[in-house]
C-alpha cells in the first residue's frame, strides 16, 4: 500500500534536499529517485527535477509506493543474533554461510535468511523490501556483520563504513591464525590491491594506478612452535584484504588454500591434535571478532564482541597446547 507525505517549505531551497531533511526514514538517494519517476508535485505539479529551487509557503507532496516484494525468496535459516532493533540487525555469521545470493549460491544465504527472519520490518532499501548489506565477510569468514533494515539506517551505515573508522566511529578487528612468526609485535601492511591477471577469483598486491588502496595494522597476540594468532585492525575493506596481507608479508592464514597453498608443507610441524583440528576448519582460520558503529539513528555507539567459534576455538586451544 502507498502513502502520501506532505510538507510545506519554510525557505528556499533544493526539493531534494528539503525532503531529505523533512522526512528522514527516507534517505535522500531515495528521493532523487522518487523525484525522478514523478512521484513528487510542488504546487499540484509533478517535477522530475531533484535540483527544482522551491520558494518559501511551497507545498510538496510525495507519493511513496509501496516497497515491491523481496528477491531472493525468505528461507527459514537458523540465525546468531547479536542485536536488533527496528533499524538495524548484527549477526553473528558462521563459517561456510554466502551473505548474498549468486551464481552459484541462488538459495541458503544470509540475505534469504534475513528476509524472512525480518519480514514486514525490512521497510524497503531502494524501494525493495530486502535486507541493507553494507559490508561482507567471505563465505568461510565466521563473525560480526551489521545489516540495515530501512534505507535511513543504510544510509547511515553506508557512510560509516565509507570512512573506514579514520573519523572514530566504525571499529573492527579480526583474530587469524597465521603460519610462522612474524619478526615484530605489530605492523602495517598497506598496499594496493586489484584482482589478479592470472586468476580473476583471487586478489593480488599491485602497484598499478587501477589498484585500490589496502591497510591492514595487525597485532601478534600469542606464538605458537609453527604458527601465531594476530589481531587485525582494518583501515580499509578490500575484498580478501587480511588474507591476501598477510600472505603479502609471509604469513597466510591456516587453512586458507586460496592464498596460503605453498605452506602446506607446514601442517607437519603442528602436533596431531592441531593437524586434526584444522583438517576440521571449512575454510581460512580469520574470524570478525569486534564490530562498532555509531547508530545511524541514535548517534549512540554501539560495541560488539563475538568470541571465536567452535571450530576455531579447538584449533586455538591445540596450538596453545603444542
Amino acid at each position: 500500500m502507498s502513502s502520501t507525505l506532505e510538507a510545506t517549505t519554510s525557505e528556499a531551497g533544493r526539493l531534494d534536499k528539503f525532503l531529505g531533511g523533512q522526512f528522514t526514514e527516507i534517505s535522500r538517494a531515495r528521493f532523487q529517485r522518487l523525484i525522478a519517476d514523478g512521484h513528487v508535485t510542488v504546487e499540484g505539479a509533478v517535477v522530475t527535477d531533484a535540483g527544482h529551487k522551491l520558494k518559501p509557503g511551497q507545498q510538496v507532496r510525495v507519493s511513496v509506493p509501496e516497497a515491491a516484494p523481496a528477491e531472493p525468496q525468505g528461507e527459514q535459516i537458523a540465525l546468531d543474533i547479536v542485536f536488533e532493533d527496528k533499524d538495524l540487525i548484527v549477526i553473528n555469521k558462521p563459517a561456510g554461510l554466502v551473505v548474498h545470493p549468486g551464481a552459484g549460491n541462488e538459495t541458503g544465504t544470509l540475505v534469504n535468511a534475513l528476509i524472512a527472519h525480518c519480514g514486514d520490518s525490512l521497510s524497503g532499501i531502494g524501494g525493495v523490501k530486502r535486507p541493507g548489506i553494507v559490508h561482507r565477510l567471505d563465505k568461510d569468514t565466521s563473525g560480526l556483520l551489521v545489516i540495515a533494515k530501512n534505507d535511513k539506517a543504510h544510509q547511515g551505515l553506508s557512510e560509516q563504513f565509507a570512512a573506514h573508522g579514520r573519523d572514530g566511529r566504525m571499529e573492527r578487528e579480526y583474530l587469524a591464525f597465521i603460519w610462522g612468526k612474524p619478526d615484530r609485535r605489530a605492523g602495517t601492511v598497506h598496499t594496493g590491491l586489484e584482482r589478479s591477471s592470472a586468476n580473476r577469483q583471487k586478489m593480488a598486491v599491485s602497484k598499478s594506478e587501477t589498484a585500490r588502496e589496502a591497510i591492514t595494522h595487525w597485532t601478534l597476540e600469542e606464538a605458537y612452535p609453527a604458527a601465531s594468532l594476530v589481531r587485525c585492525r582494518l583501515e580499509t575493506g578490500r575484498t580478501h584484504q587480511i588474507r591476501v596481507h598477510m600472505a603479502h608479508i609471509g604469513h597466510p592464514l591456516l587453512g586458507d588454500g586460496t592464498y596460503g597453498s605453498g605452506f602446506a608443507a607446514s601442517k607437519s610441524k603442528l602436533s596431531p591434535a592441531a593437524r586434526e583440528a584444522l583438517a576440521r576448519l571449512e575454510g581460512q582460520a580469520l574470524h570478525a571478532t569486534v564490530l562498532g558503529f555509531d547508530h545511524p539513528r541514535s548517534g549512540k555507539h554501539l560495541r560488539f564482541e563475538a568470541p571465536l567459534p567452535a571450530a576455531l576455538a579447538a584449533l586455538h586451544a591445540a596450538l596453545k597446547a603444542g
